[in-house]
């Protein structure tokens, strides 16, 4: 039987799967995102009984990361938050303790991306994951949007609400997509988790004008056939209407979009787009 792997790599654990050419799971573990030291020998063993069939692997990964395949440091950590994985050299790792694997290596954000395009009749599509971080991927023509690095859509700059006097929580930017929306910003505002907050919170309207404000420039800039927003703080079912709302004020009918309930949606895929992605890139490294 041929398989092919996924490894989901997040700020908190890590989760690596096996899957054969239909993408259906076969088996799949978590492990908590320590050290290198600590995790990747667990990622390694939980793929080695699977060796003699495994094709392929893919890899979304939190960064930032080097995904230039001509860069000396390609499949490295770059300026990552977590130091101890910065500039440890997370593709050479599994190839070399895997057999020399042919591995697919991008962020976490594009591999859930590429997920929900597989559930899509078009070739583009925008994904923004809003949780403890903000991140966002494109991908155009089936290809991930990106040139000299990958994307990092979660750091656009923004049109602040006239009621919200947060500063903002990103060490880089204060308030930027990710400074003003995402988990810990929610939090940062109230002392209370976003999943504790009532849904007639004013928090909950700062987000979605944000949100919104994200997915204008979306559409404006790449036209994609959908808009998918996932992660933690989008499991708040009441939000994903609020953001429908602002996005129609702001755009202010300025050109047609599809039905919004299908156009700006949460993953088809829930918490497994990544997972998913990441088999869908491995099986891309095995055609041919």
């Amino acid at each position: 039987m041929s398989i092919v792997g996924a490894i989901e790599a997040g700020g908190t654990k890590f989760v690596c799967s096996v899957g054969d050419d239909n993408l259906t799971l076969i088996d799949q573990v978590s492990i908590p995102t320590g050290t290198p030291d600590d995790t990747m020998p667990a990622v390694v063993d939980f793929f080695k009984p699977y060796l003699a069939d495994l094709k392929s692997i893919g890899i979304g990964s939190f960064g930032p990361i080097d995904i230039q395949e001509n860069s000396p440091t390609y499949g490295h950590f770059t300026n990552t938050p977590k130091v101890a994985w910065q500039e440890f050299d997370f593709v050479g790792y599994v190839k070399t303790h895997l057999n020399d694997i042919p591995v697919a290596w991008t962020t976490d954000v594009n591999a859930a991306a590429y997920g929900e395009m597989t559930q899509i009749e078009g070739d583009s599509l925008v994904y923004f994951t809003i949780g403890t971080g903000l991140g966002g991927g494109a991908i155009q023509r089936g290809q991930f949007v990106g040139g000299i690095n990958h994307a990092e859509m979660g750091h656009i700059l923004v049109r602040k609400h006239p009621e919200d006097d947060y500063e903002g929580y990103c060490i880089f930017h204060g308030d930027c997509l990710e400074g003003l929306a995402c988990g810990p910003a929610i939090e940062g505002r109230t002392g209370i988790k976003g999943q504790d907050l009532p849904e007639d919170h004013q928090v909950w309207d700062f987000v979605a004008y944000y949100l919104a404000q994200a997915a204008m420039i979306s559409d404006l800039t790449l036209a994609p056939s959908r808009i998918v927003l996932g992660g933690g703080v989008m499991k708040q079912e009441h939000l994903i209407g609020k953001i429908h709302s602002e996005f129609e004020r702001l755009m202010k009918d300025y050109r047609p979009t599809p039905p919004l309930e299908d156009y700006i949606v949460t993953p088809a895929l829930g918490d497994n787009a990544a997972t998913i992605g990441c088999l869908a890139m491995a099986k891309e490294l095995t055609k041919g």
